[in-house]
């Protein structure tokens, strides 16, 4: 795969992302966005999607790892709760940085992440990526 195609699949999956983070504050009270303009806040969903982006692509690896036992005693139930918590540390990180995104307790984390899955997984089916 040229570093083209490379560089445009990993800009999409962003905004992907970046979409349904911000579906995920529309529907969720406990999920804000701040930011004065659109601009604003469309770059801050940016950048919330790199953060949550690089926790999954760091974190979420070691954390399935060692709790597979759990996951599989749970039948996957633990694995949603894995999602919220990671989400929550997510919403954290963004706003220790400096964004202005707020994830509000675990339950927030945990619905949140559900909305993100769905929603990333529906625009995943509508726009292709090039596989």
């Amino acid at each position: 795969m040229r570093l083209d195609a490379r560089v445009v699949k990993l800009v999409v999956r962003l905004v992907v992302s970046a979409a349904a983070l911000g579906v995920a504050t529309w529907l969720i009270s406990g999920i804000r966005l701040g930011g004065e303009s659109t601009g604003e806040k469309i770059l801050t969903l940016l950048g919330v999607a790199v953060v949550f982006g690089l926790v999954n692509a760091i974190l979420k690896p070691i954390v399935t790892l060692i709790g597979l036992p759990f996951y599989i005693l749970s039948l996957g139930v633990l694995y949603l709760v894995v999602n919220g918590l990671l989400f929550w540390f997510s919403g954290w990180i963004a706003e220790e940085i400096g964004l202005e995104f707020e994830v509000e307790g675990f339950w927030s984390g945990f619905l949140g992440a559900i909305v993100v899955a769905v929603v990333s997984w529906v625009l995943n089916v509508v726009i292709p990526d090039g596989d």
